[in-house]
């Protein structure tokens, strides 16, 4: 690791980065969700019996198969009652494993500024490269003026915000979707969040449906929203994503698996065989993602 605290990643030898994979256990056995909404997730992505992975175990995975991975979890203690993964816990997991993972951290916008003083904390202190928002899971709206203070900050910072965006796995199937309202994460919302923060760097998680066309319309439109194509396999994505991601959105499209619930084996396979364009394929598995990570200089 850099004096920075920033990942001392070799580009060159890697095959891709993966902009989106959870850390869904804690060293001590404490999980991200309850078990009721990992168990849901599970069944959504006919994920059984996968294994929840240490970050230990996740750099070992990722650096055998030489590539990268963003890693974050999800604090959604105002939502949902249970207390998150600690955003140190994982910066410090991927300081030891700086040649492979990248560490992204999430805070509960409803933490109001002290919000954005731990933002501000986590960057400085442990090295975290980006923060992630489940605006479902975590009962908001992106453009709830209650979230400015971070983004004000994550702005200043220079490092991304990684919104999810679409329907969600998480509570699929439990009465009520347990208490998950999916509305919150129409990209649409996003969308003001870019235009109030313009230089405030933005990634759209997953094919967005059903907002498909909405996240391809920010992402054209607003020049530092990017989409990341994770929690789908490749051959379902929809034609007009892939028309987009091979023309205008070619520098603005990132691979993403959603690991642990979608393997980077999976979706590098299926990938391979969609129809994108050679020259635009190192952009997607990799360049475009340097670029945003801070990993290679522009240009």
């Amino acid at each position: 690791m850099d004096s920075s605290g920033g990942p001392d990643i070799d580009l060159a030898g890697l095959v891709a980065i993966d902009v989106h994979t959870h850390a869904e256990v804690s060293a001590t056995g404490h999980t991200s969700l309850s078990q009721e909404l990992l168990d849901a997730s599970a069944t959504y992505f006919g994920a059984h019996g996968h294994r929840q992975p240490t970050i230990d175990e996740l750099a070992g995975y990722y650096r055998e198969r030489k590539l990268a991975a963003v890693v974050f979890t999800v604090d959604a203690e105002h939502a949902t009652g249970h207390p998150p993964i600690a955003n140190e816990e994982v910066a410090e997991s991927c300081a030891r494993h700086a040649d492979t993972l990248i560490p992204f951290a999430s805070v509960d916008p409803w933490r109001g500024r002290a919000a954005a003083r731990t933002a501000r904390r986590l960057v400085a202190e442990h090295g975290v490269r980006g923060f992630k928002f489940h605006p479902s899971l975590q009962g908001f709206q992106p453009n709830d003026r209650m979230a400015y203070p971070l983004y004000e900050v994550i702005e200043e910072l220079g490092v991304p915000a990684l919104f999810h965006t679409g329907q969600t796995g998480i509570g699929a199937g439990v009465p009520g979707g347990g208490g998950i309202r999916l509305g919150y994460s129409n990209p649409m919302f996003v969308d003001d969040v870019a235009v109030d923060f313009p230089y405030l760097k933005i990634i759209l998680a997953h094919p967005s449906f059903p907002w498909q066309d909405e996240a391809l319309a920010v992402a054209t439109h607003k020049p530092f929203v990017y989409i990341d194509l994770s929690g789908w396999s490749p051959k379902y994505f929809p034609p007009r994503l892939v028309r987009y991601a091979n023309s205008l959105l070619r520098e603005k499209v990132l691979f993403g698996s959603d690991y642990p619930v979608i393997t980077p084996d999976r979706w590098l396979a299926d990938f391979a065989k969609l129809d994108i364009k050679p020259e635009v394929r190192p952009l997607i598995l990799k360049e475009n993602a340097a670029r945003l990570l801070g990993l290679a200089r522009e240009g």
